[in-house]
């Protein structure tokens, strides 16, 4: 005890840091676990929306009936979890594709990030820019703390009929893209 006490004495500021840090880090490992009790449930339709993708076109989930989707909520463009997810779903594209899947990836970035981010990545899918967070939030998706926002790494899997199938709120970048193929190919074989 009494070695903590000379080091914040010592080192005040250098205390104040790892203190905040820690509380910032407890805060987001909490709110990004417990705080979607109350969200959406496998079986629920999929709550549809209007959203801007990389191109400036307009991408409603409606639109997608009569195929699955792969719902990918994300929190940054261009930074390396988001990077290693998107780039293993643009990988095995082909073998969503034959699965009758359609890979639709949100963040709130803006149109332009997208566009850049796509581009540089070689992204064969829509990006949707859900700038105020709306979309996010109604998946349960959105992570706000004063004017901080972004996008909680959290994925659904959502049927030919507009229905969720699958939620997936603890996602591992480089086994998500196979994972959710495993689950396309179990979901298609299930009697319905």
């Amino acid at each position: 005890m009494r070695r903590i006490t000379t080091a914040v004495r010592q080192h005040p500021a250098r205390t104040f840091i790892i203190l905040l840090g820690g509380i910032i880090a407890m805060t987001l490992f909490g709110l990004s676990r417990g705080s979607d009790s109350g969200a959406l449930k496998v079986g629920q339709t999929a709550p549809d929306f209007s959203l801007r993708d990389q191109e400036n076109r307009v991408q409603r989930l409606a639109d997608y009936r009569g195929q699955w989707v792969v719902l990918y909520f994300y929190p940054k463009d261009d930074t390396p979890g988001c990077t290693t997810e998107a780039c293993n779903f643009r990988d095995d594209i082909h073998l969503l594709h034959r699965l009758n899947a359609q890979v639709l990836g949100v963040s709130i970035d803006s149109t332009e990030s997208h566009e850049e981010f796509a581009e540089k990545y070689h992204l064969p899918f829509p990006l949707l820019a859900d700038r105020e967070g709306n979309v996010s939030a109604q998946y349960g998706a959105r992570f706000s703390l004063g004017p901080v926002q972004f996008s909680k790494r959290h994925t659904f899997l959502i049927d030919p009929d507009g229905r969720i199938a699958r939620i997936y709120r603890e996602v591992k970048p480089k086994q998500h893209s196979s994972r959710v193929i495993d689950a396309l190919e179990a979901l298609r074989e299930e009697p319905g």
